[in-house]
């Protein structure tokens, strides 16, 4: 049975954390807050995990998983290269609505699905969700639906949508549901917006030459 934890209550979030973390490296799954909506994640480095992860939304292996991590320090490690702006844009937007595309370390021994070697990498501004991922390192997240499914505001929705197939909800209150976070690839020479979202691009430009729409090469 789904273990459910309050984080507004200290005590509750405290063993929650624990609990989560500990699920998470067993290889199971959790529901997490994130700062815009409920997240369902899995510990990065299972491949198992992630394979459940993407049952229990429904999704196959050619929608890969982003990743969260909970340090700046976790996401280096994941990257080849973070490019001459991927740096500038991480001081600037992190924690926070900022998704950045890498060519993965090709080190790394997992499997996300279909990356064609590369990870999307974010870290959240959520006091929760960073606080389990500085427990459990990497986690492949995703909005915590059924696919084709509206994202989840509340665990409640969460479950009603993934039941049993979690086993540890944190429950840390309604979230904004606000705009999906921005996500720009670091991949090439010049970064390029692939998703427009949290960040404007005005405000990416403050801080990079970020390519978009047409001048990016997309239609």
């Amino acid at each position: 049975m789904s273990a459910w934890y309050d984080c507004a209550d200290d005590t509750q979030r405290q063993q929650g954390l624990t609990d989560a973390a500990s699920a998470v490296l067993r290889g199971e799954l959790v529901v997490l807050p994130t700062d815009t909506v409920y997240g369902v994640g899995a510990d990065a480095f299972s491949p198992p995990a992630v394979m459940k992860l993407l049952a229990a939304k429904g999704r196959g292996r050619d929608m890969p998983s982003p990743v969260l991590v909970g340090t700046v320090r976790a996401a280096a490690a994941l990257v080849e290269d973070l490019g001459p702006y991927g740096q500038l844009l991480i001081d600037e937007f992190w924690p926070g609505g900022l998704t950045i595309v890498c060519r993965a370390a090709r080190t790394l021994s997992w499997d996300l699905g279909e990356t064609k070697g590369t990870v999307a990498v974010r870290m959240p501004q959520d006091e929760v969700a960073l606080e389990l991922l500085q427990e459990t390192g990497p986690m492949a997240v995703t909005s915590a639906n059924r696919t084709g499914e509206p994202s989840p505001t509340t665990a409640l929705q969460a479950r009603d949508q993934l039941g049993e197939s979690v086993s540890v909800y944190l429950d840390s209150g309604p979230r904004t549901g606000g705009a999906a976070s921005t996500i720009v690839d670091l991949t090439g020479n010049q970064p390029r917006l692939l998703r427009r979202g949290a960040i404007s691009i005005g405000r990416l430009r403050e801080v990079a030459a970020v390519l978009a729409g047409a001048e990016a090469g997309q239609p």
